[in-house]
C-alpha cells in the first residue's frame, strides 16, 4: 500500500517544472512588475514635483522683481499677479498671509477649512523655504500642492501656493501599468510554452529509451527505438538498436544450436547461456547508470532553467552521458565481433608515441577534476609498429581509463613507454586501490569485475587482451591491493631507432588545485 501511495503521489518531469521552474519564474516577474510599476509612478510624482517648483520659480521670481520697486504697492501687485495667473486652467495659484489665510486664488474661490495644508507648514521650517505634498481635497480629488515662503518687507503676504490635479498622471501610470503587466504576462507564457517543448523534445525521447532498455534487460529484443532526430539522441538509438539487433541474433543463434546438438552438449550451452544472461544483465546495468544521470539531469535544467550555470552543466552532463552510452555500446559490438571472430585490423606502420600522447591528452582533465595526479614519461623517440592504431589506442583508452577509474583523490597514475630487446613496451601503472590476489587472475576473463561500486561492463580488459594478441604483442597485469595495479604491453618493433637519451620525464603532470569527488554519474 505504501508502495502504492508514493507512486500515486509522484510528480512527472512536467509537474515538477509547472511547480518550480515556472512558479519561480511567475514569482520574479511579478516582483519586477510591482518595482517597474512604483518606479514609473514616482518617476511621473517626481516630473509633476519638478514642473511645479520650476513654476513657482517664475512666480516668486516675479514677485521679488516687483518688490523692488519702492512705487508700487507690493500687496496689491501679489493679488493682482495670483488672479491674472494665465495657467490657471491647470494650475491653481494662491496667495498665503502671514496668519496662515489663504487670501486670494487665481480661480476666485479659497479651499476648504478642512484641506490639508502641510506643505505650508514644511515651507516655514524647510531651510529652502519650500515644502510639497500630495493628498486629497475635501471633494475627493487627489491634487499636488507646493508652497515657497515670501518675506519683503512691508508686505502682509507669506508665502505663495500652487495646486495641481494628479487625475491626469495617475491615468498615465495607469496606462503604463497596464502595459508592463501585459509583458509580464507575455514572458510567462512564452516561458510556458518554450519549457512544454523543451520537456517533448528531450525527456519523452529519454523516456522512450529508459522503457526500450528496461526490456532489453528481461532479454525481450523485439521492438527499437524510432530514431526522430539527427543528434546525440538519434546517435544513441541507431547504437542501441544496433547492439539489441546483435543481442537478439546472438539469442537467435544460441536457441539454434541447443536445438541441434546432443543431450551431451547440453551442460556447455548451459554455460554458454549463462554468460550470456550475464551479458545481458551486465549491458542492462551498465546502460541503466548513464540513462539515470541523463534523466535526473534532464530533470534539474528543466526546474532551473533561468540558471545557465546549471543549466550549461546539466546540458554538458547529458551529452557526456550520451557519448558514454555510445561507447559503452560500442565495446559489447566489439566483444560480439570477437566472439564471432568478425574484429578486423586495418595494419599500417604507426608512430606508437602519436596514440599514446594522443590518449594521456584526453584524460588529463578528468584526471585533474577527480584529483588524481597524471605523470606521463616520455621517450625522445621508439621504433615504429606495425599495428592498428585505432585499435591500439582503444587499449591504451581503456587501460588508462581503468587506472583513473580505480584510483582515488590524491593517487598517481603514470604512463612510460620504452624500448627493450627489439619491442616497444608501455607501462601504465597507478597508486590505488589494487586488485586483491584471487580476482587478479580473473581480471581479464570475460564480464569479471572486481568491484562492483565502479561502472564498466566487465570486457573492457578481455577485448584488450584479444586486441594486443593479434598485434603478436602481450599485456601483463601486476597488482597489490592497497598498493596500486601496473599494466605492462609489449608490441614487436618493425624498425630500429636510436635514442639518445633514456627519457624526458614528466611532459605532462597534473594536480588538480581543487579536486572533485568522482561522481559515476556525472563526468
Amino acid at each position: 500500500m505504501s508502495g502504492k501511495k508514493r507512486k500515486s503521489g509522484r510528480l512527472s518531469i512536467t509537474q515538477h517544472w509547472l511547480r518550480n521552474n515556472l512558479g519561480v519564474v511567475v514569482g520574479i516577474l511579478v516582483v519586477l512588475e510591482i518595482l517597474l510599476i512604483v518606479v514609473v509612478r514616482n518617476y511621473y510624482y517626481s516630473s509633476t514635483r519638478q514642473y511645479l517648483t520650476s513654476k513657482m520659480k517664475i512666480v516668486t521670481t516675479a514677485v521679488v522683481n516687483a518688490s523692488g520697486d519702492e512705487q508700487t504697492n507690493y500687496n496689491s501687485q501679489i493679488r493682482s499677479l495670483v488672479e491674472s495667473y494665465d495657467e490657471k486652467d491647470k494650475i491653481e495659484l494662491m496667495a498665503i498671509k502671514t496668519d496662515g489665510e489663504v487670501d486670494v486664488t487665481s480661480s476666485g474661490f479659497s479651499p476648504s477649512e478642512n484641506d490639508n495644508m502641510t506643505d505650508y507648514e514644511d515651507a516655514k521650517k524647510s531651510d529652502t523655504g519650500i515644502g510639497t505634498q500630495i493628498y486629497e481635497l475635501s471633494t475627493g480629488e487627489k491634487v499636488m500642492a507646493i508652497t515657497s515662503v515670501i518675506s519683503p518687507k512691508g508686505s502682509e503676504y507669506e508665502a505663495l501656493r500652487m495646486l495641481s490635479s494628479m487625475k491626469n498622471i495617475d491615468h498615465q501610470i495607469f496606462i503604463m501599468s497596464m502595459i508592463i503587466t501585459a509583458i509580464v504576462v507575455a514572458v510567462i507564457m512564452l516561458m510556458f510554452f518554450s519549457g512544454m517543448f523543451f520537456i517533448k523534445s528531450i525527456v519523452l525521447p529519454i523516456r522512450s529509451i529508459n522503457s526500450i532498455t528496461r526490456r532489453y534487460a528481461t532479454g525481450d529484443f523485439s521492438e527499437r527505438l524510432e530514431k526522430k532526430r539527427n543528434d546525440e539522441l538519434g546517435e544513441l538509438c541507431d547504437s542501441i538498436n544496433y547492439m539489441a539487433q546483435e543481442l537478439s541474433n546472438t539469442e537467435q543463434m544460441k536457441n539454434e544450436f541447443i536445438s541441434s546438438v546432443s543431450h551431451e552438449m547440453l551442460s556447455r550451452l548451459d554455460d554458454a547461456f549463462t554468460a550470456q544472461k550475464q551479458f545481458s544483465a551486465s549491458a542492462a546495468h551498465e546502460l541503466r547508470t548513464p540513462l539515470t544521470a541523463i534523466r535526473g539531469w534532464t530533470e534539474t535544467v528543466t526546474s532551473m532553467y533561468e540558471d545557465k550555470e546549471t543549466f550549461k552543466k546539466g546540458m554538458r552532463v547529458i551529452t557526456s552521458e550520451t557519448e558514454r552510452l555510445s561507447q559503452m555500446v560500442e565495446e559489447l559490438l566489439d566483444f560480439s565481433r570477437i566472439q564471432d571472430n568478425r574484429l578486423t585490423l586495418i595494419m599500417d606502420t604507426i608512430d606508437i608515441l602519436a596514440e599514446l600522447g594522443e590518449t594521456v591528452l584526453i584524460y588529463q582533465e578528468r584526471a585533474k577534476a577527480l584529483g588524481i595526479t597524471l605523470n606521463y614519461y616520455e621517450p625522445k623517440m621508439l621504433p615504429f609498429v606495425y599495428g592498428d592504431k585505432n585499435r591500439l589506442r582503444q587499449v591504451f583508452i581503456n587501460i588508462v581509463d581503468n587506472a583513473i577509474k580505480y584510483s582515488n583523490k590524491g593517487d598517481t597514475v603514470s604512463v612510460e613507454a620504452y624500448e627493450e630487446d627489439n619491442e616497444v613496451c608501455i607501462s601504465i601503472s597507478d597508486t590505488g586501490m589494487g586488485i586483491s590476489k584471487d580476482d587478479l587472475p580473473k581480471v581479464k576473463t570475460k564480464f569479471f569485475k572486481a568491484n562492483h561500486t565502479r561502472r564498466g561492463s566487465g570486457i573492457g580488459l578481455a577485448v584488450a587482451d584479444e586486441i594486443i594478441q593479434r598485434h603478436g604483442g602481450t599485456l601483463e597485469i601486476n597488482s597489490e591491493q592497497g598498493v596500486g595495479t601496473t599494466v605492462m604491453i609489449t608490441l614487436p618493433c618493425i624498425e630500429q631507432k636510436k635514442n639518445p637519451d633514456n627519457q624526458a620525464t614528466v611532459d605532462v603532470e597534473l594536480i588538480s588545485s581543487e579536486p572533485i569527488e568522482n561522481n559515476d554519474n556525472v563526468q
